[in-house]
């Protein structure tokens, strides 16, 4: 008997990369999303160029390299050498979020820079993780003279001031005493892997809301809901989604779990005739 295999689909591929939290493998997720544009990618080639970077990275330090030297080492090799930078040109360019252009271009934006950097400094058994920051993803390094933030667009290191004025636009235009009480540390915490993949699609999100690019954004909006199968606001656009396209059945089915699984929710009223509109232009009702 002849055996026959299905490659699974992306999507597929997706879920299996991000069902469990534990060794969450973010570079192969994060490359992975580059599937959607790229339908030839080859996520194993991409983690190889990655692999041949680290083994070039890894030739130039000591064994007794300390810390400091380990971070110096990366960021000459990272940003001087290889050249890496933010698309300053063309920031909301989609190829920014997609890791292979950006191993191609060697250009990108805070997040798809630091998901790169941060596998490089690990693989150098530094301490780094990625930082959530608000409006720019940071990354981070515990040395054992004390902790490192820095922007991976350029490598500049931020002093606790200068992360501070970064803040102030994010803490509203007149900041009450307790927004102004939350300590510098909060808004510097580890990000999970997790967060960090949701944060990177959600950029791409917005991207194809703007230009109502709908079938673009309902692949981000499918690989969000995987990601996230708690987070029932992402179900919702998926609806609104397919809304748009027209696909009313599809629609309805993601509108409805959203009103009953938060009924209570601001929207749950708007989204509540959004469906009945729905049904009754698909001839349910």
């Amino acid at each position: 008997m002849k055996l026959s295999f299905t490659a699974p689909t992306s999507l597929e591929y997706f879920a299996t990369l991000v069902g469990r939290d534990e060794q969450f493998p973010l570079l192969e997720a994060a490359i992975s999303i580059g599937q959607d544009e790229y339908t030839d990618l080859d996520v194993q080639e991409v983690l190889g160029d990655v692999d041949r970077l680290q083994a070039r990275l890894k030739r130039r330090i000591p064994t007794d390299a300390d810390g400091l030297y380990r971070l110096r080492t990366l960021n000459q090799f990272f940003y001087r050498e290889l050249g890496f930078g933010g698309n300053v040109n063309d920031y909301y360019d989609p190829d920014n979020s997609y890791l292979n252009a950006v191993l191609s271009t060697r250009r990108g934006i805070p997040i798809s820079l630091g998901i790169l950097w941060l596998e490089l400094a690990q693989g150098l058994d530094l301490r780094a993780r990625g930082v959530a920051f608000p409006g720019h993803f940071m990354v981070k390094v515990n040395l054992p003279k004390g902790q490192v933030v820095m922007d991976p667009c350029n490598g500049q290191s931020l002093s606790r001031e200068e992360l501070a004025e970064r803040l102030d636009p994010y803490r509203g235009g007149d900041p009450s005493p307790e927004d102004l009480d939350v300590p510098l540390g909060l808004f510097l915490q580890a990000s999970p892997a997790r967060d960090i993949i949701a944060r990177m699609l959600r950029n791409l999100k917005e991207i194809h809301r703007t230009q109502e690019d709908w079938s673009r954004l309902l692949a981000v909006q499918n690989r969000l809901v995987v990601l996230l199968p708690g987070d029932w606001t992402e179900r919702r656009d998926r609806g609104l989604v397919y809304a748009e396209q027209g696909r009313n059945a599809l629609a309805v089915q993601d509108l409805q779990d959203y009103v009953s699984h938060v009924p209570t929710a601001h929207d749950a009223g708007t989204i509540g005739w959004r469906i009945v509109e729905l049904r009754r232009s698909h001839g349910a009702i």
